[in-house]
């Protein structure tokens, strides 16, 4: 398992330049944290308009 996780490690880096590679996480990672954000503040939105329909 060690060997496998070696080799994959070492095609990454030989393969990949390593701006290419910082670039793709730092893009995945903005991308993610907008969508958690979104839906953070639509679960929100929900949560109060259910607490507003009650009354």
């Amino acid at each position: 398992m060690k060997n496998l996780s070696f080799v994959v490690a070492f095609l990454a880096v030989s393969l990949l330049s390593g701006c290419d590679l910082i670039t793709g996480i730092f893009k995945a990672g903005a991308y993610t944290g907008i969508f958690v954000v979104l839906v953070v503040i639509a679960l929100i939105i929900f949560v109060i308009s259910k607490f507003r329909s009650k009354d």
